[in-house]
């Protein structure tokens, strides 16, 4: 059916979800003797669109970009994809969740995991009867 032949407040179908190309960001990791240092490029992601999260023992990083054509501008041709940046990695036991940092300069994300401090060993006691 047209939209010319739609009747008045008819429900209308839903609209194609807008498909995004999502890719695995390069990640380069140290250890710098303290932790952990994860470095990501994430070309054209701002503070604002990226979002670093840990549950469950799991670092997920996702950095949305937003394409930057001048205003009133006409693509006629494109070779770099503007998409989204998704990566998860599953911590150590040994990292710090509390002290985990992050900066994100010129569209490198860097983050420090921190090893949280072993406790000491401890002797225990053995009781006999």
């Amino acid at each position: 059916m047209s939209r010319e032949h739609e009747l008045p407040g008819a429900p209308q179908p839903p609209a194609p979800p807008t498909q995004r190309w999502v890719c695995t960001p390069p990640i380069d990791i140290f250890d710098n003797g303290e932790g952990l240092v994860l470095r990501a490029d994430l070309p054209g992601v701002s503070g604002d669109s990226l979002e670093l999260q840990v549950q469950d023992n799991k670092l997920t990083l996702f950095g949305r970009v937003v394409p930057q054509a001048p205003e009133g501008a006409r693509l006629i041709h494109q070779e770099y994809r503007v998409g989204d940046y998704l990566r998860s990695f599953i911590l150590s036991e040994d990292v710090d969740h509390e002290r985990i940092s992050a900066k994100l300069t010129n569209g490198v994300l860097e983050v420090v995991l921190p090893r949280a401090p072993q406790p000491e060993p401890r002797r225990i006691q053995v009781k006999t009867d």
